[in-house]
């Protein structure tokens, strides 16, 4: 074995010639008196610059592939409701593929057609973040519903954390049974009239934008007289909250 190692990066004053120390010893920070720092040349550099660029770009790159997250600033969302706790987050896998029902494109039409941005013109359309901000700042409280109204057989399959499920059916007037659940939502029925000033907030989903059902339970509560500014409408259901790998229960 050789006794001693070149040292790159200085050479002795007056000298060209390469500086050698005994292998295992290192060199100060401060050089000794005698000795100079002198520019390394591009080539003997590239491996340095190589090894640094791996270090600054390539591991950081690795480990940042497997946060999936909702937005910049949030990976999760959690929050409680009726004391069950909900995390809402997204598939970690990133070659991860819907199957299933929401992996169509195509459905016949009727009954599966395209609906509307908005289910009425007086009650406004939400998104994904948006259903969250409800979740978190009003399910939470006790103070609104996010409803499934898909039929339960859809509900059992899977839904969105902190879903109640009523069946779009149990809105329609024909329904016996359907004072019961609006005063379960609020409302109170005084003689033939409706008080929705204790009613809470409800955001409305179904299956996704070839879905009819949201749109057919949020005309029969404004029907009933619930409140525009106390129902939102999310259009993108199942389909969309599926697609972009956002948390799901089964009940």
């Amino acid at each position: 074995m050789e006794r001693f190692a070149r040292i790159d990066g200085y050479e002795r004053q007056g000298s060209s010639a390469p500086l050698f120390i005994p292998r295992g010893a290192h060199l100060a920070p401060n050089p000794p008196a005698g000795l100079i720092a002198r520019p390394m040349s591009l080539a003997a550099l590239a491996p340095y610059l190589v090894i640094a660029l791996l270090t600054a770009f390539m591991i950081p790159a690795a480990a940042s592939a497997q946060a999936v997250r909702l937005t910049v600033d949030a990976h999760d969302r959690s929050f409680t409701i009726n004391g069950r706790s909900f995390t809402i987050d997204r598939i970690q896998d990133e070659t991860h593929e819907l199957t299933g029902e929401y992996a169509k494109t195509s459905r016949a039409c009727p009954p599966f057609c395209i609906t509307p941005m908005k289910a009425t013109d007086d009650v406004e359309t939400i998104g994904e973040l948006e259903v969250m901000d409800f979740l978190e700042e009003i399910a939470a409280k006790n103070e609104g519903y996010l409803l499934d109204t898909r039929l339960p057989g859809w509900f059992q399959q899977g839904t969105i954390p902190g879903a109640v499920n009523v069946p779009f059916t149990t809105l329609e007037e024909s329904n016996p049974y359907r004072d019961d659940i609006v005063t379960a939502l609020g409302g109170l029925k005084e003689g033939d009239k409706w008080d929705f000033s204790a009613a809470r907030q409800l955001v409305i989903f179904c299956n996704g934008p070839w879905c009819l059902q949201a749109p057919m339970a949020v005309r029969a509560l404004r029907k009933v007289g619930y409140p525009a500014q106390k129902i939102k409408y999310y259009r993108g259901g199942m389909q969309v909250w599926s697609s972009l790998g956002l948390s799901t229960i089964k009940p």
